[in-house]
């Protein structure tokens, strides 16, 4: 079958001939319908996250926002049967350890990350396996096809778990999301669901009319002040009640926390590059004074996408609202190319692994 092969750190990315997997006794095999193109996988192809164990060996196939059909089902798997359609997280969980039995599987254990460590080949591949299938494969109702589906991995399901459980975003909140990429944008779409102000920070401004598009009340371009947490401070009258970092750096995570008034919450969804090494310095005495919360968010279980779906089926959610272009499997390394120098806009899908 054909793959997105990671030979080298840094080097150009290739298309490859690879053997198609088979499933262990407790695994399935999905074909991929479709698997979005995310800066997580350029920061893979970069040679970041080795300080918390997401940098694979090499050679690696890449991909990791996957969702499929299901067309081989391992001995062990009770729940899952061939044909289903599925969402596969990235978050791979074991079912078996404390985290996992009490509804927190997203930072199992033993968490395996798809397309980032050795235990899970990635899904810019025509199959995919999934380990542990009746926990890490979620069937899809009858009323979401798989296309739709392919809008709400990694960064899309994130943002849902950030906003909805861990910022716990309400009606007539003042949420600030600095960074709008594809997580910054799904997590405008899906804080102005959940009945928040939002407002989008960003330095392009085809990123910012597109958070205006998925719902910010108004955005900041942050080359145009001087300072734009004071913008924001000055927008929600003293402070905004959430922050998110979306994208991972000092800059823009000092700014999240700097937006929020007393009693704010930041949820940090953005990891770091190899400028930081997962280090950024924060206005320490500023957070316990103004008894600010910092949490952080990783994915979403998959016993809970019944709450996420059920918001899509509702008409609430609409992740092919960030697809902003479909591709085919040679196109994935330009696209993650062009990510260097932060030229993507939404969320690329790739949709065609044959061509």
């Amino acid at each position: 079958m054909q793959a997105v092969v990671l030979e080298e750190f840094q080097e150009p990315l290739d298309v490859q001939e690879v053997e198609r997997p088979d499933p262990e006794p407790h695994g399935v095999i999905a074909e991929v319908e479709g698997c979005g193109v995310c800066r997580s996988d350029w920061h893979c192809w970069q040679g970041d996250w080795d300080w918390f164990g997401y940098r694979p060996d090499l050679p690696h196939i890449l991909g990791h926002e996957p969702t499929g059909t299901v067309v081989e089902v391992g001995d062990d798997v009770e729940n899952i049967e061939e044909g289903q359609e599925i969402a596969i997280p990235f978050n791979f969980a074991c079912g078996k350890c404390s985290l996992c039995r009490n509804g927190r599987e997203n930072i199992c254990e033993n968490h395996i990350g798809l397309g980032f460590m050795n235990e899970a080949p990635g899904a810019f591949a025509e199959e995919v396996h999934i380990p542990n299938g009746d926990i890490n494969a979620v069937p899809l109702p009858d009323s979401i096809d798989v296309e739709t589906a392919a809008g709400c991995g990694c960064r899309f399901m994130t943002s849902y778990h950030g906003m909805a459980h861990q910022g716990d975003v309400g009606n007539g909140e003042d949420v600030v999301v600095h960074g709008c990429g594809g997580i910054g944008l799904s997590a405008i779409h899906i804080a102005n669901a959940l009945g928040a102000n939002v407002i989008g920070v960003d330095l392009m401004d085809d990123k910012l009319d597109r958070a205006e598009e998925l719902g910010a009340v108004t955005t900041v371009n942050a080359k145009d002040v001087d300072d734009p947490a004071t913008e924001v401070r000055d927008i929600t009258n003293g402070g905004a009640d959430v922050s998110v970092d979306a994208l991972g750096i000092e800059t823009t995570c000092r700014n999240a926390v700097d937006s929020l008034g007393k009693g704010g919450r930041h949820v940090q969804i953005g990891l770091t590059t190899s400028d930081e090494r997962g280090e950024i310095p924060l206005p320490t005495d500023e957070i316990v004074a103004k008894e600010i919360e910092f949490v952080g968010s990783l994915g979403l279980q998959p016993s809970r996408y019944s709450e996420m779906l059920d918001m899509i089926e509702s008409g609430k959610l609409d992740p092919t609202a960030l697809v902003e272009e479909k591709i085919d499997i040679h196109q994935v390394p330009d696209e993650l190319e062009a990510m260097t120098d932060f030229n993507t806009v939404g969320i690329p899908v790739c949709n065609d692994f044959s061509s």
